[in-house]
Formats: structure tokens, C-alpha cells, sequence
């Protein structure tokens, strides 16, 4: 359910920023109407209040699974963190030795026989109490200097990682899947004309497949079949709030429908984001920073 990332061009961007981790992974609880301060400067609603749409996304604490060594694109090495959860244990293949994690770094580090170091980290979803089993994924961190990474890495092993630390303002691309429509006819997949109610063989349906010789229907023809369910991009998504859980929230008592009430850390996101409820998305460092949307500054009063 989570899409890939293709983190090469990343690693261009982000040469010149601190070491910090470019994704995480949220779940989408539903949408809102926020009552903000527009801080936006040369704005025509600058310093009013207006109304926008909103997405809240519930963000759970992440913690570090394994460490990556890449050599000539490839995982050279990996190293396990040990402070895992019950649950992750009982499916990962532990190493039979008892290695301080650490320590194993450590000494891939003073080797330097490595051009690249990700993590692969997992999101604690028990918390959210939407699922038990936790959603994984690679992920890249910013800065050039290899020695800077391992330090950072170094220094989160046993942390619990929260979407505020990663993402305080800004922007964030979003990957994720859409939702899914099932078995679909030729109009809505592909938005082709209605045939003229005289037509043989139904109207909701192409005219001609093509022809007799050669024999096979081309790809390009418009046919029936599956709908949604389609890894997407949203790109530069306004941040207009990321907190941490307090019951004293008024988005605690809230109640969202499929979804329930938000019980960690969440984000809220200005527009709307792809996929249903309780579907889990990953949010990115914006790869394609829009100016126009980089300038949006909001000040968050209260839900509606």
C-alpha cells in the first residue's frame, strides 16, 4: 500500500541541508473546515480571516527498524536495531549473535567502504489503535557529509520519532494510492462519447475495436476494467499546523467519520490529499518546491 521513492535526486537537493529524515508515514482521518489567519504576504485576504479546506492526517511516532549501507547503488550492509517491538521480532529474521547495533555502525564506519546510508523505519500503529501491524519504509536523509548522517542515525536508534520534528512548517509531496473503484465500462474509465441510442450492442461502449487484419486489439483502444487503486503525487501541500496529541485538543473530542477520533500526533494539510480513510500515505520532503505555494503562511484558529 505504500509507493516507493526514488531518493537519488534527493540526495542532490539536500547536500547542503543538517541531517534530518525527508519522509514519514501518516493516515488519513478525514476533512475539515479551518478558520485561519492568512499570513501570506502580498495576499489579498493578508491579515483576515478566512475559511479553508483541510486534510488531517493522524502521524503516529516512528522508530528506526535497520540501518543501509549502499555501495555502487546496492545494500552493501545492514544492520539490525535490536530495540524493536514484540511484534516486529516475532516476523524479522534476528541475527543469532547479539550485536549492539551501535557498535556495528561504528565499525562499518571507521571501514568508510560505503557511498550512501539510509534507514528503513516503521510506524508505531498500535498507538492509533486503527491496526496492530506496522507500515515500513526506506528512508533518505538530507546533508552530504556521510559522517553528519551516521551521527544523526546514531543519535535516534532508540528515539521515538514525531512528525513535528521532521516536518515543524512548510510543504510536503504526498505518495500514496487512490481509492479504489473496482470494475469500471469504457465512460467513466476513459470519459468516451455515449454511442447514439440507435447503436447495436449498447451505447456505454467503443464503436470499433479495431480492425480484422491484423488480427488483436490494440492497447490505445478504450476497453472496460479496474479504476482507481493508482499510485499518485500530490505536490506542495501548505502545512498549516503540526502539534503534538493533547487531549485538551478540540480534534480529540472530534469524531471523524470511517475513521474515529485522532489519538497521537497529527498534521493538518491545506486541501485535500488521495485515498480514502484510514489510508496510509507517505509525506516527502517537497522534491519540485512551488514559490507560489512555499510563500502560504496560516495561522491556525480552530476546526470547523
Amino acid at each position: 500500500m505504500l509507493p516507493r521513492v526514488n531518493w537519488k535526486p534527493f540526495a542532490i537537493k539536500t547536500a547542503s541541508q543538517k541531517p534530518n529524515f525527508l519522509s514519514f508515514i501518516g493516515y488519513k482521518a478525514g476533512m475539515a473546515s479551518a478558520f485561519v489567519k492568512d499570513n501570506t504576504p502580498d495576499s489579498m485576504t493578508k491579515g483576515k480571516r478566512i475559511i479553508i479546506p483541510v486534510t488531517i492526517l493522524e502521524c503516529p511516532t516512528m522508530k528506526i527498524l535497520s540501518v543501509r549501507f549502499y555501495k555502487n547503488k546496492k545494500i552493501a550492509k545492514e544492520v539490525i536495531n535490536e530495540v524493536l517491538d514484540k511484534d516486529l521480532k516475532r516476523k524479522i529474521r534476528m541475527p543469532k549473535k547479539k550485536i549492539d547495533a551501535k557498535e556495528l555502525i561504528e565499525k562499518i564506519e571507521k571501514e568508510n567502504n560505503f557511498d550512501e546510508v539510509r534507514v528503513v523505519l516503521y510506524s508505531e500503529a498500535k498507538k492509533t489503535e486503527l491496526k496492530k501491524t506496522p507500515d515500513i519504509t526506506e528512508v533518505a536523509i538530507s546533508g552530504s557529509n556521510l559522517n553528519d548522517k551516521i551521527k544523526f542515525i546514531k543519535e535516534n536508534l532508540t528515539k521515538e520519532i514525531s512528525i513535528n520534528e521532521v516536518f515543524p512548517k512548510g510543504m510536503v509531496d504526498l505518495r500514496g494510492l487512490t481509492t479504489g473503484k473496482g470494475f469500471s465500462g469504457a465512460v467513466k474509465r476513459f470519459g468516451i462519447h455515449y454511442r447514439n441510442h440507435k447503436a447495436e450492442k449498447g451505447q456505454r461502449r467503443v464503436g470499433s475495436i479495431g480492425g480484422w487484419h491484423p488480427i488483436g486489439v490494440r492497447f490505445t483502444v478504450p476497453r472496460a476494467g479496474g479504476l482507481g487503486n493508482f499510485a499518485r503525487m500530490v505536490l506542495n501541500s501548505p502545512i498549516v499546523s503540526s502539534k503534538k496529541f493533547s487531549a485538551e485538543d478540540s480534534i480529540a473530542k472530534r469524531v471523524f467519520m470511517n475513521y474515529g477520533q485522532v489519538k497521537t500526533d497529527y498534521i493538518i494539510l491545506k486541501g485535500s490529499v488521495q485515498g480514502p480513510q484510514k489510508r496510509q500515505l507517505i509525506l516527502v520532503s517537497p522534491l519540485r518546491a512551488s514559490k507560489k505555494q512555499n510563500k502560504k503562511s496560516f495561522e491556525l484558529i480552530e476546526l470547523r
